[in-house]
């Protein structure tokens, strides 16, 4: 917690996520829509970058119907550096200004197949937009904020990142590699006015599955834990944006994550055993089963 943030959040006093200057990747769907219509509710500008720029528009659609807000929709391959350099410009140029708030969340889902079997091409796919995206926006807008001396960054990552669940080997690195970008960044922008926090949520109801390189039992799978236990993007962006106002670190926002979290620190060894365990009861797919390819999305 940023102990000024937490006393101005229970003063009621103005909280970074109310009339912000946002900018978000993957506005286009999920929870990065979420976030950006949030942030319009809550009386913000937002640019949304998405690599796909007529969902983008329709993100901005949402936001004037609704909310009667401006809001900018911006073409953005965050796997592409110059990208993300375009995007910070051009939020400038439309802010007048740094923006005050920057949301990491453009990503894929990638899984079903054992380390070994996933293939470079894959790696380099998965790693080039969940990692290196959120790298690119945090290496380019950092000192942005930090010269202006405040502001917050929310970087997506998942629940994955620490929950190691076998056949999703490349999801997992890029998403625990997230967190600890975060973590590192968090202590040093410490004192500077801008805050850091990582988003871990478990099943979120969002396209992610549809829209990912998953085989396709993994998409089964996935999709009918999503339908039984996932959280609306809604809920997500509002219950993360609200932990970010009081500086929160972390933000795990299901039980199932929580209870993972705490298992896995607690008890590491039992913890692995037992994914051991149910990997080799589960039904295995065959490695050459086709995936579905796919764009960034709100993750």
């Amino acid at each position: 917690m940023w102990p000024i943030d937490e006393l101005a959040f229970a003063l009621g006093g103005k909280r970074r996520t109310h009339d912000a200057k946002a900018v978000v990747t993957g506005a286009g769907s999920g929870i990065g829509r979420a976030f950006a219509l949030e942030l319009a509710a809550r009386g913000g500008e937002v640019v949304c970058a998405d690599i796909d720029k007529d969902r983008a528009d329709e993100t901005v659609r949402l936001i004037e119907q609704t909310y009667g807000r401006t809001a900018h929709a911006i073409f953005c391959d965050v796997s592409r550096r110059e990208d993300i350099e375009s995007l910070a410009l051009h939020a400038e140029l439309i802010f007048r200004g740094t923006p005050t708030l920057v949301i990491n969340n453009a990503g894929v889902g990638i899984g079903g197949k054992p380390v070994g079997d996933i293939g470079f091409g894959d790696w380099e796919w998965a790693l080039g937009i969940n990692l290196w995206g959120v790298v690119y926006g945090c290496e380019i807008f950092a000192p942005r904020l930090r010269a202006a001396g405040r502001g917050g960054i929310i970087n997506v990552a998942s629940a994955a990142g620490f929950a190691a669940a076998p056949g999703m080997a490349a999801y997992n690195v890029s998403k625990a590699a997230v967190v600890s970008l975060s973590e590192t960044m968090a202590a040093e922008l410490s004192g500077s006015g801008v805050a850091v926090t990582a988003l871990c949520p478990t099943f979120v109801k969002t396209n992610v599955v549809a829209d990912g390189r998953i085989t396709a039992g993994s998409a089964r799978l996935a999709t009918g834990l999503m339908r039984l236990s996932g959280f609306s993007p809604e809920r997500i962006a509002r219950t993360t944006l609200d932990a970010h106002d009081r500086g929160a670190l972390y933000v795990v926002p299901q039980l199932d994550a929580r209870v993972v979290w705490h298992l896995k620190r607690h008890f590491p060894a039992l913890y692995t055993q037992a994914l051991g365990v149910l990997n080799r009861v589960l039904p295995q797919e065959d490695s050459t089963t086709p995936q579905q390819t796919i764009q960034q999305t709100g993750v």
